[in-house]
């Protein structure tokens, strides 16, 4: 009884605040008025006894709550993301469920698919645990590498990326690079192995013209020529983020070569460059010597196995002569001979102002005049260390005699 009279009250109410009111309407004023004398004439016993069961229910309902919301708390992502696996009808990477709270999350070889790709990165979007992430050939290709793009757009904790081996194509580089633009968490990125073509890498290049939160770039192992090199060239002038950038097993020559270097000649805050096993030459070593002479911020060159001979090698010493910064320089297989290596290690006797601390020249053959001028150099240069002729063999200042 006394429900239906709350019901009736809740109706009456509901008319009179859902239109305007008016005086004219007796019926409304006497029916409240005989209500609420019914209402006032409940027992007290009846009222105490109605609010214990109303007490009741609602401390059910509150449980339910609690137990509802006990369930639908995850906050490592679980749940979701193997419904988003069921949905793309991938097999969850049970890997993946163990490490979700990882700070480093490492998924190399797993066959990810594009499908497994876009279940990941989906999961990952809202991820705060981990901040290294490592999917190095799992077969991407593009698509892959489209949803990954995407969801580092929203995930602002994830600072290092590796997609080597995942063949990311010019779909899915178009993609990385407008996610460039606009990440700016992103240190590391690491591209290597992807069979990148000029056309993938101009999209990069565009984007790190303006991109100066990365510091670390590995472009390695792709099929990068000339036109890739004028483009980068370009980029590596205007940028004034990356401090270590790997090119290493290109094809960069003639002109693509000349405008690496050149980037390097303008670039300001470059540390390390690896430019080993590509086909610099004579022409690409002059480059680099003339690069030499105003950067004063690199640190580590890598030209190892450039077809640089003997032309190139002395090019490359007149820039030695002038620059105080460079501290480790490879020049490893390279046919620069017997004489290439001594016009180095002259260029470096020649300038008080050298940090040089490691020279590589080995798998080069030396004769004995090398070695005399070796240990000449390291008398002005105690903590150089000299590696040649393919051996571990280090040179070093012999230690003085006590008499």
């Amino acid at each position: 009884m006394y429900v239906h009279m709350f019901l009736y009250l809740d109706t009456v109410l509901y008319q009179a605040f859902s239109r305007t009111p008016d005086i004219s309407e007796p019926i409304f004023w006497e029916s409240s008025a005989c209500f609420l004398e019914k209402v006032s004439n409940y027992s007290e016993e009846e009222a105490e006894k109605e609010e214990a069961e109303d007490d009741q229910e609602e401390e059910w309902d509150t449980d339910l709550e609690i137990e509802e919301s006990t369930i639908c708390y995850d906050p490592a992502g679980k749940a979701r993301y193997l419904e988003i696996c069921q949905a793309y009808g991938v097999v969850p990477v049970s890997y993946f469920l163990r490490h979700m709270k990882d700070s480093e999350l490492t998924l190399t070889h797993h066959g990810l698919s594009p499908k497994g790709a876009k279940a990941l990165a989906l999961s990952l979007t809202s991820n705060m645990s981990i901040v290294k992430l490592n999917l190095s050939d799992n077969g991407l290709d593009g698509n892959g590498a489209v949803a990954l793009a995407e969801m580092l757009k929203e995930n602002c904790y994830i600072s290092e990326v590796d997609l080597s081996e995942n063949r990311v194509g010019v779909k899915g580089t178009e993609a990385l690079s407008a996610m460039l633009r606009e990440n700016q968490t992103l240190v590391a990125l690491k591209l290597s192995g992807n069979e990148l073509n000029n056309s993938a890498v101009k999209y990069l290049a565009d984007a790190f013209v303006t991109n100066h939160k990365v510091e670390c770039l590995d472009l390695s192992h792709n099929m990068l020529e000339e036109p890739a090199g004028e483009a980068l060239g370009v980029a590596m002038a205007e940028n004034v983020g990356l401090k270590e950038l790997n090119l290493s097993w290109n094809n960069f020559r003639g002109q693509g070569a000349v405008a690496v270097a050149k980037g390097l000649g303008a670039n300001i805050f470059l540390r390390v460059l690896n430019l080993s096993y590509n086909g610099f030459g004579n022409s690409g070593a002059a480059a680099l010597g003339v690069a030499l002479k105003c950067n004063n911020v690199l640190e580590e060159l890598h030209i190892g196995n450039n077809r640089i001979a003997l032309e190139g090698a002395l090019s490359l010493a007149l820039g030695l002569k002038e620059n105080k910064n460079l501290k480790r320089l490879s020049m490893s297989r390279n046919p620069i001979q017997n004489e290439g290596c001594l016009g180095i290690l002259k260029a470096i006797r020649a300038n008080p102002g050298a940090a040089i601390e490691f020279l590589d020249l080995s798998a080069i053959v030396v004769k004995q005049d090398f070695v005399r001028v070796s240990e000449a150099v390291q008398e002005l240069f105690p903590s150089l260390l000299i590696k040649h002729d393919g051996t571990t063999h280090l040179f070093r200042r012999k230690p003085s005699k006590v008499s």
